[in-house]
Protein backbone atom coordinates (compact mmCIF):
# COMPACT_ATOMS: atom_id res chain seq x y z
CA UNK A 1 0.00 0.00 0.00
CA UNK A 2 1.82 3.09 -1.10
CA UNK A 3 -0.85 4.94 -2.96
CA UNK A 4 -3.88 3.55 -2.71
CA UNK A 5 -6.15 2.11 -0.21
CA UNK A 6 -7.88 -1.70 -1.19
CA UNK A 7 -10.60 -2.45 1.06
CA UNK A 8 -12.74 -5.75 1.96
CA UNK A 9 -16.10 -5.70 3.40
CA UNK A 10 -17.58 -7.49 5.90
CA UNK A 11 -20.84 -8.44 5.16
CA UNK A 12 -23.30 -7.83 2.63
CA UNK A 13 -24.88 -4.60 4.84
CA UNK A 14 -27.37 -3.29 2.64
CA UNK A 15 -25.66 0.58 3.76
CA UNK A 16 -22.27 -0.85 2.21
CA UNK A 17 -23.00 0.23 -1.23
CA UNK A 18 -23.52 3.64 -0.24
CA UNK A 19 -20.77 3.98 2.34
CA UNK A 20 -18.08 2.55 0.24
CA UNK A 21 -18.98 1.01 -2.68
CA UNK A 22 -19.91 3.57 -4.73
CA UNK A 23 -17.75 6.20 -3.47
CA UNK A 24 -14.46 4.10 -4.16
CA UNK A 25 -15.41 4.24 -8.01
CA UNK A 26 -15.19 7.71 -8.00
CA UNK A 27 -11.86 8.00 -5.73
CA UNK A 28 -8.30 7.72 -6.72
CA UNK A 29 -6.88 6.52 -4.18
CA UNK A 30 -10.04 3.93 -2.85
CA UNK A 31 -10.84 0.38 -4.45
CA UNK A 32 -13.23 -2.28 -2.64
CA UNK A 33 -11.56 -5.69 -3.66
CA UNK A 34 -12.69 -8.16 -1.82
CA UNK A 35 -15.96 -9.12 0.40
CA UNK A 36 -17.56 -11.96 3.09
CA UNK A 37 -20.85 -12.42 3.90
CA UNK A 38 -22.39 -15.16 6.10
CA UNK A 39 -22.93 -17.19 3.25
CA UNK A 40 -20.43 -17.27 0.45
CA UNK A 41 -23.94 -16.94 -2.05
CA UNK A 42 -24.55 -14.05 -0.23
CA UNK A 43 -21.12 -12.95 -0.76
CA UNK A 44 -20.84 -13.70 -4.59
CA UNK A 45 -23.92 -12.05 -5.48
CA UNK A 46 -23.16 -8.67 -3.79
CA UNK A 47 -19.81 -9.17 -5.31
CA UNK A 48 -21.32 -9.97 -8.42
CA UNK A 49 -23.55 -7.11 -8.40
CA UNK A 50 -21.04 -4.45 -7.51
CA UNK A 51 -18.15 -5.43 -9.71
CA UNK A 52 -16.29 -6.75 -6.81
CA UNK A 53 -13.13 -8.85 -7.66
CA UNK A 54 -12.94 -11.52 -4.91
CA UNK A 55 -15.18 -13.00 -2.22
CA UNK A 56 -13.47 -14.97 0.52
CA UNK A 57 -15.88 -17.81 2.31
CA UNK A 58 -15.35 -16.13 5.94
CA UNK A 59 -14.37 -12.87 7.69
CA UNK A 60 -11.87 -14.69 8.85
CA UNK A 61 -9.90 -15.22 5.38
CA UNK A 62 -10.86 -11.85 3.94
CA UNK A 63 -8.79 -10.22 7.13
CA UNK A 64 -6.31 -13.02 5.88
CA UNK A 65 -6.09 -11.34 2.70
CA UNK A 66 -2.58 -9.76 1.91
CA UNK A 67 -4.34 -7.28 -0.52
CA UNK A 68 -6.61 -6.06 1.59
CA UNK A 69 -5.15 -3.22 3.49
CA UNK A 70 -8.15 -2.21 5.71
CA UNK A 71 -11.97 -3.25 6.17
CA UNK A 72 -15.64 -1.49 6.26
CA UNK A 73 -16.88 -3.12 8.62
CA UNK A 74 -20.95 -2.63 8.88
CA UNK A 75 -21.70 -5.71 10.67
CA UNK A 76 -24.35 -5.69 13.43
CA UNK A 77 -23.81 -3.51 16.07
CA UNK A 78 -23.36 -6.12 18.89
CA UNK A 79 -20.43 -7.75 16.12
CA UNK A 80 -18.74 -4.15 15.96
CA UNK A 81 -16.37 -4.88 18.28
CA UNK A 82 -15.99 -8.28 17.81
CA UNK A 83 -15.08 -7.77 14.42
CA UNK A 84 -12.79 -4.19 14.46
CA UNK A 85 -10.30 -6.38 17.29
CA UNK A 86 -10.41 -9.17 14.61
CA UNK A 87 -9.61 -6.66 12.11
CA UNK A 88 -6.35 -4.89 14.22
CA UNK A 89 -4.99 -7.86 14.97
CA UNK A 90 -4.41 -8.77 11.33
CA UNK A 91 -3.01 -5.72 10.78
CA UNK A 92 -5.78 -4.26 8.94
CA UNK A 93 -7.58 -0.16 9.58
CA UNK A 94 -10.73 0.01 9.79
CA UNK A 95 -13.76 2.22 9.15
CA UNK A 96 -16.36 0.54 11.47
CA UNK A 97 -20.05 1.96 11.00
CA UNK A 98 -21.66 3.32 14.10
CA UNK A 99 -22.32 2.96 16.72
CA UNK A 100 -18.99 1.91 17.45
CA UNK A 101 -19.89 -0.95 20.42
CA UNK A 102 -21.98 -2.35 22.14
CA UNK A 103 -21.32 -0.18 25.19
CA UNK A 104 -18.84 1.74 26.90
CA UNK A 105 -16.46 -0.99 28.23
CA UNK A 106 -16.48 -2.64 25.15
CA UNK A 107 -15.04 0.47 23.44
CA UNK A 108 -12.68 1.34 25.56
CA UNK A 109 -11.07 -2.21 24.75
CA UNK A 110 -11.08 -1.50 21.35
CA UNK A 111 -9.75 2.15 21.35
CA UNK A 112 -7.26 0.62 23.67
CA UNK A 113 -6.22 -2.13 20.86
CA UNK A 114 -6.28 0.80 18.03
CA UNK A 115 -4.09 3.11 19.81
CA UNK A 116 -1.39 0.13 20.67
CA UNK A 117 -1.75 -0.71 16.74
CA UNK A 118 -0.90 2.43 15.30
CA UNK A 119 -3.58 1.74 12.42
CA UNK A 120 -6.46 4.02 11.25
CA UNK A 121 -9.87 3.22 13.36
CA UNK A 122 -12.73 5.34 12.45
CA UNK A 123 -16.20 5.46 13.82
CA UNK A 124 -18.45 6.17 10.56
CA UNK A 125 -20.27 9.41 11.60
CA UNK A 126 -20.18 10.21 7.55
CA UNK A 127 -22.21 13.78 8.42
CA UNK A 128 -19.45 14.70 10.13
CA UNK A 129 -17.32 14.62 7.51
CA UNK A 130 -19.28 16.86 4.87
CA UNK A 131 -18.66 20.93 4.40
CA UNK A 132 -21.92 21.65 6.76
CA UNK A 133 -21.03 19.98 9.71
CA UNK A 134 -17.60 21.72 9.18
CA UNK A 135 -19.29 24.71 9.26
CA UNK A 136 -21.73 23.92 12.10
CA UNK A 137 -18.76 22.91 14.06
CA UNK A 138 -16.59 26.45 13.15
CA UNK A 139 -19.43 28.37 14.21
CA UNK A 140 -20.35 26.31 16.94
CA UNK A 141 -16.78 27.74 18.45
CA UNK A 142 -16.83 31.02 16.96
CA UNK A 143 -18.36 32.21 19.85
CA UNK A 144 -20.19 34.32 17.58
CA UNK A 145 -23.63 32.74 19.58
CA UNK A 146 -22.57 33.65 22.67
CA UNK A 147 -22.49 31.80 25.49
CA UNK A 148 -24.74 28.77 24.88
CA UNK A 149 -28.00 28.33 27.04
CA UNK A 150 -29.13 24.71 25.15
CA UNK A 151 -28.37 22.46 22.48
CA UNK A 152 -30.47 20.02 20.80
CA UNK A 153 -30.53 16.86 18.10
CA UNK A 154 -33.16 15.07 16.71
CA UNK A 155 -32.64 11.95 14.21
CA UNK A 156 -36.30 10.55 13.99
CA UNK A 157 -37.41 8.26 11.09
CA UNK A 158 -39.86 5.41 10.66
CA UNK A 159 -38.80 1.82 10.73
CA UNK A 160 -42.05 -0.25 11.23
CA UNK A 161 -39.87 -3.28 10.21
CA UNK A 162 -39.96 -5.02 13.75
CA UNK A 163 -38.00 -7.89 12.34
CA UNK A 164 -35.40 -5.69 11.38
CA UNK A 165 -31.63 -6.40 13.48
CA UNK A 166 -32.49 -2.94 14.65
CA UNK A 167 -34.95 -4.14 17.02
CA UNK A 168 -33.21 -6.75 18.11
CA UNK A 169 -31.36 -6.81 21.67
CA UNK A 170 -28.95 -9.85 20.99
CA UNK A 171 -27.46 -7.94 18.59
CA UNK A 172 -27.20 -4.84 20.60
CA UNK A 173 -30.24 -2.76 18.75
CA UNK A 174 -32.15 -0.03 19.88
CA UNK A 175 -33.58 3.21 18.69
CA UNK A 176 -30.81 5.04 21.30
CA UNK A 177 -28.27 2.77 19.83
CA UNK A 178 -28.97 3.57 15.23
CA UNK A 179 -30.63 6.54 15.33
CA UNK A 180 -29.34 8.09 18.98
CA UNK A 181 -25.57 7.54 18.68
CA UNK A 182 -26.26 10.73 15.88
CA UNK A 183 -28.48 12.67 17.92
CA UNK A 184 -25.52 12.33 21.04
CA UNK A 185 -23.17 12.54 18.83
CA UNK A 186 -24.19 16.09 17.26
CA UNK A 187 -25.27 17.46 20.90
CA UNK A 188 -21.97 17.08 21.51
CA UNK A 189 -20.70 18.23 18.91
CA UNK A 190 -22.75 21.62 19.55
CA UNK A 191 -22.50 21.50 23.20
CA UNK A 192 -18.32 21.79 22.93
CA UNK A 193 -18.40 19.20 26.13
CA UNK A 194 -19.45 16.30 27.62
CA UNK A 195 -22.57 15.91 29.14
CA UNK A 196 -23.83 14.26 31.95
CA UNK A 197 -27.40 12.85 31.43
CA UNK A 198 -29.96 14.48 33.48
CA UNK A 199 -33.33 12.56 32.70
CA UNK A 200 -34.21 9.62 29.92
CA UNK A 201 -37.35 8.14 28.82
CA UNK A 202 -37.91 4.97 26.29
CA UNK A 203 -40.96 4.29 24.17
CA UNK A 204 -40.48 0.51 24.19
CA UNK A 205 -40.51 -2.51 21.28
CA UNK A 206 -39.87 -5.05 23.92
CA UNK A 207 -38.74 -4.99 27.44
CA UNK A 208 -35.29 -4.34 26.70
CA UNK A 209 -35.43 -2.97 23.56
CA UNK A 210 -36.47 1.13 23.03
CA UNK A 211 -38.27 2.09 19.95
CA UNK A 212 -37.64 6.27 20.56
CA UNK A 213 -35.99 7.97 23.23
CA UNK A 214 -35.88 11.13 25.06
CA UNK A 215 -32.69 12.47 27.12
CA UNK A 216 -31.96 15.39 28.89
CA UNK A 217 -28.38 16.74 29.19
CA UNK A 218 -26.53 19.25 31.07
CA UNK A 219 -22.70 20.23 30.40
CA UNK A 220 -20.52 21.25 32.94
CA UNK A 221 -20.08 25.23 31.82
CA UNK A 222 -23.94 24.68 33.00
CA UNK A 223 -25.62 24.78 29.57
CA UNK A 224 -28.58 22.18 28.67
CA UNK A 225 -29.16 19.63 26.02
CA UNK A 226 -31.90 17.59 24.66
CA UNK A 227 -31.58 14.41 21.98
CA UNK A 228 -34.54 12.77 20.66
CA UNK A 229 -33.87 9.44 18.69
CA UNK A 230 -36.71 7.35 17.02
CA UNK A 231 -37.37 4.45 14.53
CA UNK A 232 -41.12 4.20 15.63
CA UNK A 233 -43.19 6.76 17.29
CA UNK A 234 -45.18 9.33 16.73
CA UNK A 235 -42.67 11.78 15.40
CA UNK A 236 -42.07 10.06 12.12
CA UNK A 237 -39.73 12.23 10.66
CA UNK A 238 -37.12 14.62 12.18
CA UNK A 239 -33.57 15.55 11.58
CA UNK A 240 -32.27 18.07 13.10
CA UNK A 241 -30.38 20.25 15.10
CA UNK A 242 -29.87 23.64 16.93
CA UNK A 243 -27.70 25.23 19.36
CA UNK A 244 -29.44 28.81 21.07
CA UNK A 245 -26.94 31.10 23.11
CA UNK A 246 -27.27 34.83 24.09
CA UNK A 247 -26.37 36.45 21.18
CA UNK A 248 -28.76 34.24 18.49
CA UNK A 249 -29.65 30.43 17.02
CA UNK A 250 -27.79 28.32 14.92
CA UNK A 251 -30.33 25.97 13.69
CA UNK A 252 -29.82 22.75 10.74
CA UNK A 253 -32.38 20.70 8.55
CA UNK A 254 -31.45 17.60 7.88
CA UNK A 255 -27.28 17.39 9.03
CA UNK A 256 -27.19 13.50 8.21
CA UNK A 257 -28.07 13.34 4.27
CA UNK A 258 -27.11 17.26 2.56
CA UNK A 259 -26.65 15.67 -0.44
CA UNK A 260 -30.48 15.94 -0.15
CA UNK A 261 -32.60 18.77 1.09
CA UNK A 262 -30.45 21.02 4.19
CA UNK A 263 -30.36 24.29 5.69
CA UNK A 264 -27.84 26.21 8.16
CA UNK A 265 -29.44 28.56 9.39
CA UNK A 266 -27.74 31.42 11.82
CA UNK A 267 -29.86 34.10 13.45
CA UNK A 268 -28.09 36.95 15.17
CA UNK A 269 -30.45 39.56 16.98
CA UNK A 270 -31.58 41.64 13.68
CA UNK A 271 -29.70 39.42 11.01
CA UNK A 272 -30.09 36.10 9.74
CA UNK A 273 -28.44 34.20 7.28
CA UNK A 274 -28.82 30.68 5.49
CA UNK A 275 -26.57 28.74 3.82
CA UNK A 276 -26.62 25.62 1.56
CA UNK A 277 -24.00 22.87 0.53
CA UNK A 278 -22.65 21.12 -2.78
CA UNK A 279 -24.70 17.80 -3.41
CA UNK A 280 -21.69 15.44 -3.26
CA UNK A 281 -22.43 13.03 -0.68
CA UNK A 282 -21.60 12.70 3.11
CA UNK A 283 -19.72 9.12 2.57
CA UNK A 284 -17.52 10.51 -0.43
CA UNK A 285 -16.69 12.75 2.55
CA UNK A 286 -16.11 10.00 5.17
CA UNK A 287 -13.58 8.17 2.45
CA UNK A 288 -11.68 10.86 1.85
CA UNK A 289 -10.92 11.52 5.65
CA UNK A 290 -10.46 7.90 5.80
CA UNK A 291 -8.15 7.25 2.88
CA UNK A 292 -6.36 10.43 3.90
CA UNK A 293 -5.51 9.02 7.42
CA UNK A 294 -4.53 6.23 5.84
CA UNK A 295 -2.08 7.11 3.28
CA UNK A 296 -1.13 10.35 4.49
CA UNK A 297 -1.43 10.06 8.69
CA UNK A 298 -4.20 13.44 8.54
CA UNK A 299 -5.98 13.75 11.80
CA UNK A 300 -9.75 12.97 11.98
CA UNK A 301 -12.94 13.75 14.33
CA UNK A 302 -14.29 10.19 15.10
CA UNK A 303 -11.74 8.26 16.53
CA UNK A 304 -11.78 5.60 18.71
CA UNK A 305 -11.22 7.71 21.78
CA UNK A 306 -13.99 9.91 20.43
CA UNK A 307 -16.08 6.98 20.31
CA UNK A 308 -16.02 5.73 23.67
CA UNK A 309 -17.02 9.29 25.12
CA UNK A 310 -20.28 8.72 22.60
CA UNK A 311 -20.81 5.12 24.05
CA UNK A 312 -20.43 6.66 27.65
CA UNK A 313 -23.76 9.11 27.24
CA UNK A 314 -25.22 6.14 25.28
CA UNK A 315 -25.07 4.43 28.16
CA UNK A 316 -25.80 6.61 30.82
CA UNK A 317 -29.22 7.41 28.62
CA UNK A 318 -30.18 3.75 28.94
CA UNK A 319 -29.21 3.52 32.76
CA UNK A 320 -31.38 6.90 33.34
CA UNK A 321 -34.28 5.35 31.23
CA UNK A 322 -34.05 2.30 33.27
CA UNK A 323 -32.63 -0.25 30.72
CA UNK A 324 -29.95 -2.81 30.24
CA UNK A 325 -27.36 -1.87 28.57
CA UNK A 326 -26.48 -3.22 25.28
CA UNK A 327 -24.51 -6.24 25.33
CA UNK A 328 -21.84 -7.68 22.75
CA UNK A 329 -23.01 -10.65 20.09
CA UNK A 330 -20.78 -13.94 21.29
Amino acid sequence: MTDHVRIGVLGAARIAPSAVVRPARSSTVAEVVAVAARSAAKAKAFADKHGIARVHDSYEDLLADPAVDAVYNPLPNGLHGKWTLAALEAGKHVLCEKPFTANADEAATVAEAADASGLVVMEAFHYRYHPLAIRVAEIARSGVLGPLRHVEASVCFPLPMFSDIRYDYSLAGGAMMDAGCYAVHMARLLGGEEPEVRSAKALLRGPSIDRAMRASLRFPSGHTGSVHASLWSSTALKLSMKAIGENGTLSVFNPLGPHLAHRLSLKLKDKKSTETFGRRTTYAYQLDAFTDAVLHGKPFPTTADDAVKNMTVIDSIYRAAGLPLRRPTP
